[in-house]
């Protein structure tokens, strides 16, 4: 037993990717090269993600500090949007569209697992970002009075 360097966990399909986001977030990934990964988020400023969907993949966004507004567009194309605070958590299942707005000096984790048979299980939905877009941090802390 002992200590694995990024050369070795490579062998096993194990890999890290972290990157500053345009918005400000930091991500610091663990991923795997069947889809699943793990991922902490650190806010910056209060921003919105970018609205998406998976075919395959399940996601868990679990909220560490801060809050956090979940917005999902329905069957019906409702946007239904929900604030998490710390310790609360969301399962999002595949074909579902959703993104998240992350309040200033916020933590997330988010979880994927599922199996997906194609190498980038990401689908952009602008029609959920045209309803999200606009909606800043004072109109997300009215929406859960």
């Amino acid at each position: 037993m002992g200590m694995m360097n990024d050369d070795q966990a490579k062998q096993h399909g194990i890999y890290t990717k972290h990157e500053t986001m345009g918005n400000g977030e930091r991500r610091f990934r663990l991923l795997h090269e069947d889809g699943s990964s793990y991922c902490r988020t650190e806010s910056t400023q209060g921003a919105w993600q970018n609205s998406h969907f998976h075919k395959g993949i399940t996601e868990l966004y679990v909220v560490q500090k801060g809050w956090i507004a979940f917005a999902e567009l329905t069957t019906e194309d409702k946007v239904q949007i929900r604030i998490l605070n710390q310790g609360k958590d969301v399962k999002v299942k595949p074909f579902l569209a959703h993104n998240i707005y992350m309040s200033a000096d916020s933590v997330i984790h988010t979880i994927k697992y599922g199996s997906s048979d194609i190498a980038t299980d990401w689908f952009a939905s602008p029609k959920l970002d045209e309803h999200t877009r606009y909606l800043e941090s004072m109109d997300l802390i009215r929406w859960q009075e």
